[in-house]
């Protein structure tokens, strides 16, 4: 299996350190607010390369974290505390939004079908572990204090910015103005590991004890203290948005390796933006959509699922109601074509013998797996394989394997059960239209279709199917 890494730039063999075992870290949501369709689409990324892991004959060991304190609105340490911002705005407590935004996007996610991560890790839950880290980096002399916080000196990390590419220089030059709030801060790109319960901080609402006095942890101190606590010092794989490549996950990669003198991670795996009629998400456009947005179009939340499927993960992706729709369609056409395959023949047993067309379909969507997750092609191998003359057993078997990376719930699909009051109608129909009654026969037959059902005519009578 071949992945792209971020930190070298290449797509390379993916060897993790203990196979089978693969260790996997992915960053969490902030839960001040509704999980939206941009954090759908990167979770389902994330899931997926879970799958394949998984189809591979991997273990995978899947920890992701849920920041519920210490995210800063600026990434350089300024603005406001993202959880009190949450409170104010929804007039709750922090722990109270903590609560119902974390269940808000569990539900969220168990709607596209997303395998829980075996680990869920709360900051708050894991404080002590976060102050362990920084005194381990304060006796190794990575840390200086000022009034307001414990700063990390990346000035004393010597491959700072290995990730992103960026030189100090260029974060000092693209830093603006009046951003550092800090007056006894030191370089613009130093990040706060602790901040302290006075200044701008003294009503900060969560707050606890530490050698340097009651305060609260910086955002990017969490992951690493999480990951080490769960995973070991050094991990296979961790995943994220593009958009923290050059802060958040720079700043991990400096405390952790600083912190212990070994590889923090050996493939980073980010995922792109998701725009919207190509916009940028933002409440100003009002274009940030969620589960029940999804509901009013009636866009079932896997039929997005089936959307983010034919976009790779590295790829910019633009979202629009049209390609929802369209991708509705779709998923309705797949479902169909399952019921078809378990009507059609006995599928209690998997084939005899496969032809060599079905071992070519299963060739060619692993190979597309295998070529940095090309779900796309895995796709557009699975359609290909549905069009095929292959048997219907053959088909169904190849589609629920496929399905254990599309995740799209394929095996649980079943026949509406037709209403009664449809029957009925239908029976009419076909009654009158034995009679040669073609009037009485259309009047029951569009009658039937503005109920939502569809009468199809075949050799020695009729079928009914909901539209």
């Amino acid at each position: 299996m071949k992945l792209y890494n971020t930190l070298t730039r290449k797509i390379e063999e993916f060897r993790p350190l203990d196979p089978p075992n693969v260790s996997f870290y992915a960053c969490g949501p902030t839960v001040y607010d509704f999980t939206h369709i941009g954090h759908m689409r990167t979770y389902t990324n994330n899931d997926v390369l879970k799958r394949s892991l998984t189809y591979f004959g991997y273990k995978v060991k899947h920890v992701m974290n849920v920041t519920d304190v210490g995210h800063l609105s600026g990434d350089d340490d300024s603005g406001e505390d993202k959880m009190e911002k949450g409170a104010k705005k929804y007039g709750k407590t922090v722990w109270d939004v903590a609560k119902y935004y974390t269940d808000f996007f569990f539900k969220t996610t168990d709607a596209l079908n997303i395998i829980r991560p075996d680990i869920t890790c709360k900051a708050t839950e894991h404080i002590k572990d976060m102050i362990q880290l920084i005194d381990r980096l304060k006796q190794k002399g990575f840390v200086y204090e000022t009034k307001e916080a414990l700063y990390f000196d990346v000035m004393k990390f010597k491959n700072y910015g290995k990730l992103s590419g960026q030189k100090l220089e260029e974060k000092t030059q693209g830093a603006r103005e009046g951003l550092n709030i800090d007056p006894q801060k030191k370089h613009p790109a130093d990040f706060a590991l602790w901040f302290k319960r006075v200044g701008r901080f003294a009503n900060h609402t969560m707050h606890w004890n530490s050698p340097w006095g009651n305060g609260f942890p910086g955002w990017h101190i969490e992951c690493s203290a999480m990951s080490m606590k769960y995973l070991g010092e050094t991990i296979d794989i961790h995943s994220g948005g593009i958009d923290h490549v050059p802060v958040h996950h720079e700043n991990e990669i400096a405390q952790s390796e600083a912190a212990t003198g070994k590889p923090f991670v050996k493939y980073w795996f980010h995922n792109n933006f998701l725009m919207v009629d190509n916009q940028k998400m933002s409440k100003s456009s009002k274009n940030i959509y969620k589960l029940e947005d999804l509901k009013k179009h009636e866009i079932e939340p896997l039929a997005v699922r089936y959307l983010f499927l034919q976009s790779h993960y590295r790829q910019l992706t633009n979202f629009t109601w049209k390609s929802a729709k369209a991708s509705q369609e779709a998923f309705n056409r797949l479902k169909s074509i399952v019921i078809e395959l378990k009507n059609s023949n006995p599928l209690t047993r998997k084939p005899v013998n496969q032809s060599k067309k079905s071992i070519y379909f299963k060739q060619q969507f692993t190979k597309a797996l295998e070529n940095d997750l090309q779900i796309p092609q895995a796709v557009a191998v699975m359609w290909g394989m549905l069009k095929s003359d292959i048997t219907d057993q053959e088909k169904y078997y190849l589609l629920m394997d496929f399905d254990k990376i599309f995740g799209l719930k394929l095996d649980k699909i079943t026949e509406d059960k037709i209403p009664e009051e449809i029957i009925k109608l239908a029976e009419q129909r076909f009654k009158a239209k034995k009679l040669g009654d073609y009037k009485k026969s259309d009047e029951l037959r569009l009658q039937i279709e503005s109920k939502g059902y569809e009468t199809i005519d075949l050799k020695d009578g009729y079928k009914v199917k909901k539209i």
